[in-house]
């Protein structure tokens, strides 16, 4: 009869500690949110680079920093790629286009809430630094996402510039509501040293998605109104 008492008070116990844990977990910002990161280029496109430092690698360390983040939060993360892999198929003819398409396949086929495209820049002008944030119109909430993050931008880093519309096949090809994410410039000497640091990289990823908590809160308080 003891034995049967003790089973019984560890199974309540199990039962309590999971509806704790469910209830902790429901009351994360970014609880049942499902979000895609897409780190930029990938395999033999190396995106923008600076002797050996290759945007692509940089793109997939922010991401990779940036879905610890945005899990911690509650959110379900995807990514469109772990690894330094190009996603186009060995039937693309145009092998740039069909990495983009599967890219936005990828988004799609997890029934995403939200993306987000990790960049870095680069400009011929070597003065020009600091993140940026692109949308396109397609989706109306594109720009409001978009306003979010760049506050914690210019709010964290000081950087001076704005979003910005862009007509980008990947991103004018999607309703998924999403943003494209200029990180920083590579072709600056000094925020290219911190776009390779680990610590400035999980401050790119805490940024953003602050920015990513804050869209969400205020359509919830629109809600709310409404």
């Amino acid at each position: 009869m003891l034995k049967k008492y003790k089973t019984l008070l560890l199974i309540v116990f199990i039962i309590l500690l999971f509806s704790f844990q469910l209830i902790k977990a429901a009351t994360l910002p970014l609880y049942g949110i499902i979000i895609t990161i897409d780190p930029g280029h990938g395999g033999r496109d190396s995106g923008t680079y600076y002797n050996d430092i290759l945007e692509k690698d940089i793109n997939l360390e922010i991401s990779k920093k940036l879905e610890k983040e945005l899990t911690q939060n509650g959110a379900i993360v995807y990514m469109t790629r772990t690894r330094d892999i190009d996603l186009s198929s060995i039937y693309d003819s145009l092998k740039k286009r069909g990495d983009l398409y599967r890219r936005l396949l990828k988004i799609k086929e997890v029934n995403s809430s939200l993306y987000l495209s990790i960049h870095i820049n680069w400009y011929q002008d070597t003065s020009l630094k600091g993140a940026e944030v692109l949308y396109n119109p397609i989706n109306k909430e594109n720009k409001n996402i978009a306003k979010r993050i760049m506050k914690e931008f210019k709010t964290k880093t000081k950087t001076t510039r704005t979003i910005k519309e862009t007509d980008l096949y990947m991103y004018k090809n999607t309703t998924v509501p999403g943003v494209l994410i200029e990180c920083g410039y590579l072709s600056n000497p000094a925020e290219r040293n911190l776009l390779i640091d680990d610590n400035y990289q999980e401050n790119i990823a805490k940024i953003i998605t602050k920015g990513i908590i804050n869209y969400y809160k205020s359509r919830n308080k629109l809600q709310i109104m409404l």
